[in-house]
């Protein structure tokens, strides 16, 4: 498979992830990890920010299409086929790429409780 392919098939699995958050035959253990990585997916923020020189893109190129597939694969296969097929209908068409506000504010609070911590370890004397 060809780079071009991958990134293809990565995006329309990235998606069919979104689809199936809502599917109703997706178990329920399998929509925590599903509503994490789609909610860290769609988030118009990243957690580590891509003016950072390497690190930046990481979590866009490795960390987050490695947890697409390893939610993909453990989707139900039937659910899976139906959440690739609107996926797919979904890019054909040219709409616009769904946003989880919900991912955002995942993130912000991330960073909150990291700039927190931060300062009341430089508070101490």
């Amino acid at each position: 498979m060809d780079l071009k392919t991958w990134i293809l098939a990565a995006r329309r699995d990235g998606l069919a992830l979104w689809f199936a958050l809502r599917h109703p035959r997706t178990p329920g253990w399998i929509k925590l990890g599903l509503l994490l990585v789609v909610a860290y997916a769609l988030s118009p923020i990243d957690l580590i920010p891509d003016f950072i020189p390497v690190i930046g893109y990481l979590d866009d190129a490795l960390l987050l299409p490695l947890a697409v597939n390893l939610l993909a694969g453990a989707l139900p296969p039937g659910v899976l086929a139906e959440c690739r097929q609107q996926a797919e209908q979904w890019l054909a068409q040219g709409l616009a790429r769904p946003r989880m506000v919900l991912g955002a504010l995942l993130i912000v609070g991330i960073w909150l409780a990291a700039l927190m911590a931060a300062w009341q370890a430089w508070d101490r004397p």
